[in-house]
This record gives C-alpha cells, sequence and structure tokens, in this order.
C-alpha cells in the first residue's frame, strides 16, 4: 500500500496552527490496547506531548486509538503521531515488557478546517466506544479524554 504523500513539511506550513482528527490502528486489528495497563500508559504518553502539541480530545479503543489534535508551525501531525506511536511502543516494551510490534505502519488524518467539523469529529470520538457495545454512554468508558476530564473535576 502506498504512503499518501500530505506535503507538510514545517517550511510548506502557512498557518500557525492546524487541528486534525488522527487515527491509527494496532498491528492486524488486535486488540492489543484492551487491558487497563496498555490504555493507560497510552493516555500517560498522550499527556506528556502537552507541551508539543495541543490534544483536545481522544479515545483509546481495544484496537485502535483516536485524536483530535493541533499542531503549531514547529510540528507537523506526521512528527505527533511518530512521537505518540513510537514512544508508547518503547514505553510498552520497557515498562510492560510488551515485546510484540504495536501499531500498524501510517495513520490516517483529516483536517478540520471550521467548527462543525471539529464537533463532528468530537462527537465521533465520544461516541466510539457506545457504538463499539463498550459502553452504554460515553461518560462509562474510562479510556477517553471527556471521562478523565470529569475524574479529575470530581477530585478537585
Amino acid at each position: 500500500m502506498a504512503i499518501p504523500s500530505r506535503n507538510s513539511a514545517p517550511d510548506s506550513v502557512e498557518l500557525d496552527a492546524r487541528t486534525f482528527f488522527t487515527s491509527t490502528k494496532t498491528v492486524q486489528g488486535k486488540a492489543i490496547l484492551q487491558t487497563e495497563r496498555m490504555a493507560m500508559l497510552l493516555i500517560e504518553v498522550l499527556r506528556s506531548y502537552a507541551t508539543k502539541f495541543k490534544i483536545h480530545e481522544f479515545v483509546v479503543m481495544p484496537n485502535h486509538l483516536h485524536v483530535l489534535l493541533t499542531v503549531d508551525k514547529e510540528m507537523t501531525v506526521e512528527k505527533a503521531m511518530q512521537l505518540i506511536k513510537g514512544n508508547f511502543s518503547y514505553r510498552a516494551k520497557k515498562e510492560l515488557d510488551f515485546q510484540q510490534e504495536i501499531w500498524q505502519k501510517g495513520f490516517s488524518e483529516v483536517r478540520i478546517n471550521d467548527r462543525q467539523s471539529y464537533l463532528k469529529h468530537k462527537d465521533y470520538i465520544w461516541q466510539n466506544p457506545v457504538r463499539a457495545g463498550l459502553a452504554r454512554v460515553p461518560e462509562e468508558y474510562p479510556f477517553y479524554s471527556a471521562y478523565l476530564r470529569k475524574q479529575k473535576a470530581g477530585r478537585g
């Protein structure tokens, strides 16, 4: 399968910030991310990049990840996804002794150009666990951004 040309080298970027809805799958669609340990490690990796790019929403599903993120002029969406996937793979091997391949090559992205698109993709992320039968309502699913924000607000 050919890798699509994204034409997003930092020197060709015209806007200071760009927002994307990204998706990436585990190798062969295996449910590698279904355990709490794996899902929480991936969430920790996502949080670790808060100073490099803005993560608005995410959901960690058993066999894939969706992220709504904004990168600035110094970062590309490709680099952001490389950092997330690479750091998670490294840490899963080192901290959880997970020695198998984790991710399929590549990822998909949709450029978010307006509020309507942003809200549509945010809703997609929120409803993903419900559509997959993992929760009755989004608030029940522990491995997504809104659930974690709600938990944090309840403690604060």
